[in-house]
C-alpha cells in the first residue's frame, strides 16, 4: 500500500518555521558528502502541441532522484516549470515525489511536489537572510510569483522582517504585496521601480523567470545579501555582472551547476563559489560589503522536506492509503 498525500494536504502539514531546521541540515549533510544526488536531467517537453509553431516547446520537465546518507526513504521528484501557465490559472510549477524504501525498495508514500518544492526553496531565502542578513530585515522581492510569497513568508518565519518591497514589471506586484500584507507583520508596498524596491533594503530576493537583469547593480546599496533563485539555466539571468562582481562572497546550493547559469557563467569561476552551508557559520553582511546567495534547486532538499512531511502525515493519520 502506498500512502498518497494530496498536495493540499502538504500544504496543512507544512509549517515553516519548523522546516528551516530541515532544510538547514540537509544543506550540511550536502556540503559533507553525505548525501546520494545524480545529475538531473532536464528537456523541454510540449513540442509539437502548438500548431501555430510547432517546434516552440512549451515547458521544461525534470527529474530530481536524491538520498540522504541513514534516511529510511529516498526520494525522486519528477517537475515541470511551464512559464505561460499563469496566463492560463495555473501554477508555474508542478511536481509529484515518490518515496521509496531505502532497505527495500518497496515504494512507500506519493505525494503533490508543488508545495514541498515551492517550501524548501522559500526556506534558502528564509535561511540566507538569517544567517548573513542584519535584523530587522527590509527585503526588496523581485517578482510577484508563487516563489516570491514564499520566500518571503520563509523570510519572515527566520528572522525579524520589519519591511517589504515587491517589484514586478506586471501590474502582479499589486496583488502580491496585498497578500503579503495579509499574512505578515510588516510594512508590505508595490514599488513603482526596481531602484524604488532597493531603497533602504539591506536583503534581496529574485525569484523569476528572468533572461535579463532585473535591476542595476548601481541602485543595489552596501551592506546587502542578494539570494538569487529563478536562473538554473544559461538563458536564465536575474543578477547584471556588476552586481556579480560587486560581491565579496558567493555561495551556492549547487555551486558545479550554478557557475553556469546566465547569472555567473563567464563572470566567477566555481572555485569561487562556497557551499551554502557554509553562510550558517561564517558573519553577516559587512556594512561595506554584497553577498550574493545562487540556487539552482537541489533534490537533497526535497528528500529532506518529503521525508519530513511524510512523518508529520503518518503521524496524523493523514493521506489516502492506496495499492500501486
Amino acid at each position: 500500500m502506498v500512502r498518497v498525500i494530496s498536495d493540499a494536504a502538504v500544504a496543512d502539514l507544512l509549517d515553516l518555521e519548523a522546516l528551516l531546521p530541515v532544510v538547514a541540515d540537509a544543506f550540511r549533510a550536502q556540503r559533507a558528502g553525505a548525501v546520494e544526488r545524480p545529475e538531473r536531467p532536464h528537456f523541454p517537453v510540449g513540442t509539437g502541441l502548438d500548431d501555430a509553431d510547432p517546434g516552440r516547446a512549451l515547458g521544461t520537465g525534470l527529474a530530481m532522484p536524491a538520498y540522504v546518507h541513514g534516511a529510511e526513504r529516498y526520494a525522486t521528484k519528477l517537475a515541470s516549470v511551464h512559464e505561460e501557465n499563469p496566463d492560463h490559472g495555473l501554477p508555474t510549477v508542478h511536481a509529484q515525489v515518490l518515496l521509496t524504501d531505502a532497505a527495500t525498495g518497496r515504494p512507500e508514500s506519493l505525494l503533490g511536489g508543488t508545495t514541498i518544492t515551492n517550501a524548501r526553496t522559500g526556506c534558502i531565502g528564509g535561511l540566507a537572510v538569517a544567517h548573513l542578513g542584519e535584523s530587522p530585515a527590509h527585503l526588496a522581492v523581485f517578482g510577484a510569483g508563487t516563489q516570491a510569497r514564499w520566500q518571503t513568508r520563509a523570510v519572515a518565519a527566520a528572522t525579524d522582517l520589519a519591511s517589504v518591497a515587491v517589484y514586478s514589471p506586471s501590474d502582479s506586484k499589486t496583488a502580491c504585496a496585498s497578500d503579503l500584507a495579509d499574512l505578515l507583520d510588516a510594512d508590505v508596498r508595490a514599488a513603482s521601480t526596481p531602484a524604488d524596491a532597493l531603497d533602504g533594503a539591506n536583503a534581496v530576493v529574485t525569484a523569476t523567470t528572468s533572461t535579463e537583469p532585473v535591476f542595476d547593480a548601481a541602485d543595489c546599496p552596501d551592506g546587502v545579501v542578494v539570494v538569487a533563485v529563478g536562473a538554473y539555466t544559461e538563458a536564465m539571468c536575474e543578477l547584471d555582472a556588476a552586481t556579480v562582481e560587486r560581491a565579496s562572497r558567493l555561495y551556492a546550493d549547487v555551486p558545479e551547476e550554478a557557475v553556469e547559469t546566465g547569472d555567473l557563467a563567464g563572470r566567477r569561476s566555481i572555485e569561487e563559489l562556497r557551499p551554502f552551508a557554509d553562510s550558517f557559520d561564517d558573519p553577516g553582511v559587512a556594512s561595506d560589503e554584497l553577498v550574493v546567495v545562487e540556487s539552482v534547486g537541489s533534490a537533497v532538499l526535497d528528500a529532506a522536506t518529503a521525508a519530513w512531511v511524510d512523518e508529520r502525515a503518518r503521524d496524523q493519520d493523514v493521506g489516502e492509503r492506496v495499492p500501486l
